[in-house]
């Protein structure tokens, strides 16, 4: 136990340490309720256009999270960086000199980062609903609405599941060039051809972003042909990040420093 704990406190300093990490968790809280402002700014004022199908689907929750798409950009990056930082510099060596336990050293890192992201993503997910919603003014959303609280508190597990997915493939991969080259298209090009392309939304849906999404949802689309509800969504996702976690952990024990 004494291991984990200074393994826990090292990680921390770390993170600490790494101007890049704090700077990416800022822009992810400013870009996510600055563009949620704006989303909700125009859905406000386009509402009485709106045709009766889509004010009947209006989801005052979910378009206050508009912002979360680019927000999520910043979590991948802090995900890569919290793990390939140490291999860009050389670090990893003393660490795991230090750890070497390998999956203690693997499951502190996750921990501490993964903990971080959930307190930011909680406060971002918070002020980007009050925010939103007062924005939208009378079309606004109530948190104790059904379905609102859970939305909230879905965007924060939505924020903290993608910096976590992000660190999987960051440990698997340890090149912060090659998993950014990964990740970034897959979440913002391919996920984004397969879910909307008829052809291939079926496959789409079920793309760790895409069913994890579905917790931010409180009024389901028109049409929604969806087979899973919200927590469902955020299964799937989380069964993408435990694999990604898996195939990590088995490389990091496998290779050389």
């Amino acid at each position: 136990m004494a291991v984990v704990g200074q393994a826990l406190r090292a990680e921390w300093v770390k993170i600490r340490s790494v101007r890049s990490t704090v700077w990416t968790l800022g822009t992810a809280v400013v870009v996510t309720v600055l563009l949620g402002v704006v989303i909700c700014t125009l859905a406000r004022r386009d509402f009485d256009a709106m045709p009766d199908e889509r004010r009947l689907a209006f989801d005052p929750t979910n378009i206050s999270f508009a912002g979360m798409g680019l927000g999520q950009l910043a979590m991948i990056v802090f995900g890569v960086l919290v793990v390939s930082n140490e291999y860009s510099t050389g670090m990893i060596r003393a660490s795991l000199a230090a750890v070497p336990q390998r999956g203690v050293f693997l499951f502190c890192k996750l921990l501490v980062a993964t903990a971080l992201v959930f307190v930011v993503g909680l406060a971002t997910s918070f002020l980007t609903f009050f925010v939103g919603q007062a924005a939208l003014g009378e079309h606004r959303a109530h948190l104790s609405d059904p379905g609102v609280l859970r939305a909230v508190v879905g965007g924060a597990l939505y924020m903290m599941m993608i910096a976590l997915f992000s660190m999987a493939v960051a440990t698997m991969l340890r090149s912060p060039m090659l998993s950014l080259g990964i990740l970034m298209p897959f979440f913002f090009l391919i996920s984004n051809i397969l879910g909307n392309v008829s052809a291939t939304r079926r496959i789409g849906r079920y793309l760790p972003d895409q069913a994890g999404s579905k917790i931010m949802q409180v009024v389901a689309p028109v049409n929604d042909e969806t087979p899973y509800g919200p927590w469902g969504g955020f299964g799937i996702m989380a069964a993408w990040t435990a694999a990604a976690l898996l195939v990590g952990y088995l490389l990091l024990n496998k290779r050389d420093a």
